[in-house]
């Protein structure tokens, strides 16, 4: 669950900073000798983004691990909502008191900059976040999945990216209709 936790924290960093983007470029430069320490302070503006800090993370599932990432995300300053019909006691006690209870996937969908999915893939999560919901979805969100692939609608994902709608889609369960994508 730590090791998950860390990855959803990294990807939040990760679609936002430009930070692996940045990394290549430089690594280009290679050959340009004296000229690289003026070459990288002048571009490092094409590699900005937004900072995680005051940004609202939206979080379904808050078991083992939806509750281990909310807290991080409190604790690195961030307004967290969580959102899950099931959450057991034990995970209640755990999660942090600054966590705001949604009303519902829609309203954790319209007000989070970054979304992150931890739930089991049952016929009732199986597209989880299709394109009715991504439609509702903030412009500019960054959704995170790192539980199954089923729970979000391919097809939906790469029609948000293209209109500009969504900021980032990451996921562990990459499907090649996916690479190449934000």
């Amino acid at each position: 669950a730590n090791g998950v936790k860390e990855l959803v924290i990294a990807a939040m960093l990760l679609s936002s900073r430009k930070i692996t983007e940045g990394m290549a470029w430089t690594q280009s430069l290679k050959g340009k000798g004296d000229e690289v320490p003026g070459l990288v302070e002048k571009g490092k503006g094409d590699f900005v983004g937004p900072e995680i800090m005051g940004k609202t993370l939206g979080v379904i599932g808050l078991g083992a691990i939806g509750v281990m990432v909310a807290n991080a995300a409190v604790g690195l300053g961030m307004r967290v909502m969580g959102y899950d019909p099931y959450i057991s006691v034990e995970g209640a006690w755990k999660l942090s008191r600054d966590v705001i209870k949604a009303p519902n996937l829609d309203a954790l969908a319209a007000e989070s900059d970054y979304i992150t999915i931890h739930v089991p893939l049952t016929p009732e999560t199986k597209g989880l976040f299709n394109k009715e919901r991504l439609s509702r979805t903030k412009a500019g969100a960054r959704i995170i999945n790192f539980s199954r692939s089923g729970l979000v609608d391919n097809e939906a994902i790469k029609a948000e990216i293209a209109a500009g709608r969504l900021g980032a889609y990451v996921t562990d369960f990459p499907e090649e209709e996916l690479l190449g994508l934000p």
